[in-house]
């Protein structure tokens, strides 16, 4: 794994362009991690000694039910921090979710108390956070107006052409089930429901759309 240079940071996270000071900080105290498909960054409830920011992959953050469905809260990638992550350092808070890996990839760790002192000293840190938490937040309260107001059907249909490419998404109806908080059995029923008025052809843990 090459080792990342100042140039290379910033250009992934752009914020830093106006204080490069802060890149090489973070390049002098941050480990450098990779990580393969389906790791377990958190459980719930695990303490929080280090924020990540992320390089090169994905991360789902979700919920899970005492039912064991789950709910994704929103997804990280390259230029990005979880914010969860941010918020159990500053409140001294335990990991109130579950973060795992989408893909191969790879982040730069940062000690929680070298993080605290960052936020203490730059402003242009600070404002990366609190934008991030805002947009966080405002995908958190659309999701809850989706799951509690949200016809299941039309949810399905605009989650199928956000994810799709060219057309076809690849993904099985339990993946589907988790990302929008119901049942695989919900899913497979509105998929089927679906094919049998000619919107979407169905394969094995593939959609494609046929009418968008």
């Amino acid at each position: 794994m090459k080792e990342i240079t100042k140039e290379r940071l910033i250009e992934i996270f752009p914020f830093l362009r106006k204080n490069p000071t802060i890149a090489e900080e973070v390049l002098a105290k941050g480990l450098r991690q990779s990580f393969q498909q389906g790791t377990m960054i958190y459980w719930e409830g695990d303490s929080c000694s280090h924020i990540a920011f992320i390089l090169a992959g994905e991360i789902r953050v979700f919920k899970t039910g005492e039912t064991g469905r789950e709910i994704t809260l929103y997804e990280v990638g390259p230029g990005d921090t979880c914010i969860l992550n941010a918020s159990c350092i500053l409140s001294d808070t335990k990991y109130p979710a579950n973060a795992v890996t989408l893909s191969r990839g790879n982040m730069l760790l940062l000690p929680a108390n070298e993080f605290r002192k960052l936020l203490n000293s730059y402003e242009e840190i600070r404002t990366f956070v609190f934008t991030l938490l805002s947009q966080r937040l405002a995908a958190v309260m659309a999701l809850l107006e989706e799951v509690v107001f949200g016809r299941m059907d039309e949810r399905l249909l605009d989650y199928l052409i956000e994810k799709s490419e060219n057309n076809t998404l690849s993904a099985t109806h339990q993946v589907i089930a988790n990302d929008l908080g119901t049942s695989r059995e919900v899913v497979s029923r509105l998929l089927k429901d679906l094919e049998r008025k000619g919107k979407v052809q169905l394969a094995r843990n593939s959609v494609r759309l046929l009418e968008f």
